[in-house]
């Protein structure tokens, strides 16, 4: 089918470790209804956190390339981990392609504590990572950042462990000095946190703002599409496929505990020397 001038029916490309970048693919889905989202979780693989860079690179250069082969207008690395090691070798290696990465919220998390102190939880590449210190050194001036890597969090929020006794555990042990500290502003800086967004706040208590990125991503998505005229026909239905290279049936749970809805069963996506075949 031919589209009007100015419009483009191919669909959002997104991709995550595992779960997480479904937060942001909610928040694309909320701004921009009428889109279609092409989603892969490579759950095979998850975490990327403790992964070699260099490994991060590959499976992301592999995501990449399938779902741009699969017809995708533009790709949304929806991974803190992945962004910041991938982020910039993707752009050199797909030029012609608009690829829109995770940064941490730092500078809306400075613009809004009052007590000039910022928590930050995340993975540990993430808080070591070259993007989250330049983020930090252009936007933290006069604030204190408490960063806090947050180690087998991911794996908890993927087996569905969300408000369990040692998921609970593990949160106190990081959010309680931080709350000690003075936090006003805790910034989550990783796609997967966000599903436990309610447990978080809890743990904080209701003195402490939470922010994570998402509406953020979805605003950049939406101004990129509409400066390039890549947006739908007003009007047009939307939709999002998933494909995960892990167990598609875990992965339908998540969806139907985060209220989202998709196009048909979660397809399954294999790896096959290196190279990702989508279901």
């Amino acid at each position: 089918m031919t589209e009007n001038p100015g419009t483009d029916g191919r669909p959002i490309g997104i991709f995550d470790s595992g779960v997480g970048g479904l937060t942001v693919a909610a928040a694309i889905q909320q701004a921009l209804p009428g889109e279609r989202l092409l989603y892969f979780g490579d759950n095979a693989h998850v975490p990327y956190g403790p992964r070699p860079v260099d490994e991060i690179v590959r499976f992301s250069r592999a995501i990449t390339k399938a779902l741009l082969q699969a017809g995708a207008k533009l790709v949304v690395i929806a991974c803190n981990t992945a962004s910041g090691a991938a982020l910039k070798v993707l752009r050199e290696e797909f030029p012609e392609v608009d690829l829109v990465g995770m940064e941490p919220a730092v500078k809306p998390a400075v613009e809004h504590t009052r007590t000039k102190v910022v928590g930050v939880i995340a993975t540990t590449y993430t808080v070591q990572g070259e993007v989250f210190n330049a983020v930090v050194e252009r936007f933290a001036h006069d604030v204190e950042v408490i960063t806090q890597d947050c180690p087998g969090l991911v794996g908890q929020i993927e087996a569905g462990a969300f408000d369990t006794p040692q998921t609970l555990a593990m949160l106190h042990g990081w959010l309680d000095p931080m709350v000690a500290r003075g936090i006003d502003t805790l910034v989550l800086g990783c796609t997967h946190y966000p599903i436990i967004r309610p447990v978080i706040e809890r743990i904080v208590g209701p003195a402490v703002r939470v922010i994570e990125p998402s509406a953020a991503i979805a605003r950049r998505v939406e101004h990129i599409l509409t400066e390039r005229q890549r947006l739908v026909t007003p009007g047009a239905k939307g939709g999002m496929v998933c494909h995960t290279s892990g167990d598609p049936a875990s992965f339908a749970n998540m969806l139907r505990h985060m209220g989202l809805t998709v196009d048909g069963p979660v397809r399954q996506a294999h790896w096959r020397d290196g190279e990702l075949v989508l279901g």
